[in-house]
């Protein structure tokens, strides 16, 4: 047990004496122990405290006939890219003059504690044969292991996208419960075989190897608050740069160890279920009520425009015995009884004495917070400390203290609750009165929730949650709860930070809802490498925050949006398609104009052109042999029917692809001006109209309603003025785009999603 335990304790007091002297890169030497650690071999080293030292060294105890020379300095993480790295032949005299040279190159202000003389370790530098290997705490997921390329053009390589890295986590694990993708690009790269050529490295030893670097960060980055032992988040990161692979087996030739200078706050947890007495409360107050139509007065009418019982709903305002028909009461102590849900629409400053009063008194299980001024702004930090101050010390009270949305939040909007706190004028954000559809927008961004609401006119969503500063509840609370609810079944997801450890409750939560069959739509925003602190270390420099999100959300199942336009088209196409399925990525597309056509098959995105069976080739024969165009159309896939066919035709053509049994998805382009086509509302003098039984908008709406349940899309490219063509098949439930390369993109997505193929990677991945 003491052979055991000593190297522990040997790093643990090396850590404790070299973060006394406040060192943001650790020895070398320590970094070098920590590979040992983990199975890897290293360079025979010896340390020389001067140059002088050098003829005590045994020259035999290096094996080859080459060295590699080093500085010794706190102040160097990347010795090759300062300089401070030489070779040389394994003779006294070279070495003597190699470490002179390097004494010669220091600047003055250098602090330098020596230099190493390393065993030269020959090995392979073709691309693949210098990886890198590391680990870094991030306070969103803790420990993040990066396998990538390595040598000195790892961050070149990276961001002109050749062989991205690997990003793993301790919960992270593939279908067959493997840490390793095994279909990405850089792990067959690195372990299938080529050209007959054995594998670089074999699989089991780089999942063997990550095994045991995310324990080793488990033990030693841990914060204070999950961590159960003694050393309490020693180390903030971890990198082998490069780790190479020889007979020996892996050998660490060079090794980087940063310690933590902070430990991140991770928030006691709260209690979950009671977000359902936020979400489906059975009565409401709400503060800052104004006789005029301030923010919170627009709260109250919103609250009751949406069917909330006005007996049920009590506002907390002095002077005043009723507004809006609610009755008004001069403080929370003085409601009739405790509520599900206060809405607190009241001064940043306001806000600490008020929930300490509500959380004293229990007068509500749950808050939406509207102000901000809560540690975004200068000058308010003060109240955002008064108040995570109330907030901790509510957990400790009898029922564990309310649960928080927000603050600096728009509000919250449950169709099951009946009830609205967004503080928009109905007039401005009108929501459909059909049908609500299955789908949950959470957003810490409250202006972009709104503006996907009004953009997306055509759903009613079940929830629409804007969650601010997360003061509180946070996104990965929302999606744990939510995971629950089987009225859900898309989830999407706008988020600009995680609070300490969130992330990987999101992760967690997104992977729970991929297995139940739903899907978890993700726009990560805050993408600069600005706190990547790219000079200290590759594995932060390649792993930045926007890439670890990414990589780690699709390895957990969801589906990331890379742009606004496309979190826009990813959440309609989801949601539309709903319970359609797919048995493969055969596409059948149709157009009716040629460009359309060869865009289709320029922009498959992962799909595959299906060949139409004779039966299918037949009858669309047959139907161009009707209408007289046999001879300039051949039923070929993508189909191409000419502007010339006539609205029942088109819809004809269109059942008929739909139908064929090797057509798996489908794409319907309609370049609508065409007079043979009637495209536009009746009344404007041209005899069309799109709303009449026989128009081709009608008859597609009736195939989508009708026999075929497989799914497909339609495209309407053409400008303004067919509009309605466009929205009269999106109300239909219709996936319908304006462009050909922006359906198939998506399409793409979901189809490969729905196979679960690929779920992880965007189209162009």
């Amino acid at each position: 047990m003491r052979d055991r335990l000593e190297p522990d304790r040997q790093l643990s007091l090396a850590l404790d004496a070299a973060m006394r002297s406040r060192s943001e890169v650790l020895p070398e030497s320590l970094g070098f122990a920590v590979a040992r650690r983990l199975g890897l071999q290293v360079p025979h080293r010896v340390e020389l405290a001067d140059v002088a030292d050098a003829d005590s060294i045994d020259l035999e105890a290096f094996a080859g006939n080459r060295l590699a020379v080093k500085l010794v300095s706190p102040a160097i993480a990347h010795k090759t890219d300062a300089g401070a790295v030489a070779f040389c032949a394994k003779e006294r005299e070279e070495l003597a003059e190699t470490l002179a040279a390097l004494e010669r190159r220091l600047p003055d202000d250098l602090p330098v504690d020596g230099f190493a003389v390393h065993e030269f370790i020959e090995h392979d530098r073709a691309l693949g044969g210098e990886l890198l290997l590391g680990v870094r705490w991030t306070d969103d997921f803790g420990p993040v292991a990066v396998l990538g390329l390595g040598g000195l053009e790892v961050e070149r390589l990276t961001a002109e996208g050749a062989f991205a890295p690997v990003l793993v986590t301790a919960p992270t694990r593939t279908g067959d419960g493997k840490l390793l993708p095994h279909d990405h690009d850089l792990i067959r790269f690195l372990t299938d075989s080529y050209r007959g050529q054995p594998p670089r490295v074999e699989t089991a030893a780089l999942e063997e190897l990550l095994v045991r670097l995310l324990a080793f960060a488990d033990r030693w980055m841990a914060p204070a608050a999950t961590s159960e032992t003694e050393n309490q988040r020693r180390i903030a990161e971890f990198e082998v740069n490069p780790l190479v692979w020889t007979d020996r087996g892996p050998v660490a030739l060079d090794a980087l160890l940063r310690p933590a200078t902070k430990t991140p706050a991770v928030a006691p947890p709260r209690p979950l279920e009671k977000i359902g007495r936020l979400l489906e409360p059975s009565s409401i107050a709400v503060a800052g009520v104004s006789k005029r139509l301030n923010i919170g007065h627009i709260i109250l009418q919103n609250i009751l425009r949406h069917g909330f019982p006005p007996e049920r709903v009590w506002v907390v305002k002095t002077g005043l015995e009723e507004i809006e028909g609610c009755s008004c009461f001069p403080d929370f102590g003085s409601l009739p009884e405790g509520v599900d849900l206060a809405v607190l629409s009241v001064n940043a400053a306001q806000l600490p004495d008020l929930v300490e009063e509500i959380v004293r008194e229990r007068r509500a299980e749950s808050l939406i917070l509207i102000p901000g001024g809560l540690g975004e702004r200068e000058g308010s930090e003060s109240h955002a400390a008064r108040l995570e101050t109330v907030v901790r010390r509510s957990r400790a009270t009898e029922g564990g203290g309310p649960v928080i949305n927000g603050g600096n939040c728009l509000g919250v909007r449950s169709i099951p609750g009946g009830f609205d706190t967004l503080f928009i004028p109905g007039h401005k954000l009108a929501f459909p009165s059909g049908d609500t559809a299955p789908l949950a927008l959470l957003s810490q961004s409250g202006a972009f929730a709104v503006a996907r609401a009004s953009k997306l006119a055509l759903f009613n969503p079940t929830y629409v949650v804007t969650f601010g500063n997360q003061v509180d509840l946070t996104i990965g609370d929302y999606l744990t709860f939510l995971a629950e609810d089987p009225r859900i079944s898309v989830f999407a997801c706008y988020v600009e930070g995680f609070k300490p450890l969130d992330g990987r409750r999101f992760l967690a939560a997104a992977r729970k809802i991929r297995a139940s069959g739903r899907t978890v739509i993700l726009y990560r925003a805050g993408r600069t490498r600005a706190g990547a602190r790219a000079a200290a270390s590759h594995t932060a420099s390649v792993a930045g925050s926007y890439r670890v999100t990414r990589e780690l959300a699709r390895r957990a199942g969801a589906v990331t949006a890379e742009s606004i336009e496309e979190f826009e088209d990813l959440v309609r196409t989801f949601t539309l398609l709903g319970s359609r399925r797919t048995n493969g990525l055969r596409l059948g597309a149709l157009s009716n104009a040629g460009f359309e056509s060869v865009a289709i098959g320029d922009n498959l995105a992962g799909l595959e052109l299906s060949e139409f069976t004779q039966e299918t080739g037949t009858k669309l024969a047959d139907l161009f042999r009707h209408h007289r165009i046999e001879t300039i159309v051949a039923p070929r896939n993508p189909l191409d029917v000419t502007p010339v066919l006539t609205d029942g035709a088109f819809a004809e053509a269109a059942r008929t692809v739909l139908k064929d049994h090797r057509v798996d998805v489908g794409v319907i382009g309609c370049v609508p001006l065409t007079g043979a086509l009637q495209t536009l509302p009746v009344g404007q003098g041209h005899g069309e109209n799109l709303a009449a039984q026989d128009s081709v908008a009608q008859q597609l709406i009736e195939i989508w309603r009708g026999e075929i349940s497989k799914p497909w899309v339609a495209v309407i490219d053409a400008g303004k003025l067919y509009d309605p063509l466009a929205n009269a098949l999106d109300e239909a439930g219709i996936p319908t785009f304006r462009s050909a390369d922006r359906a198939l993109r998506v399409l793409g997505r979901w189809t490969r999603f729905q196979l679960n193929q690929r779920p992880q990677e965007s189209p162009d991945a």
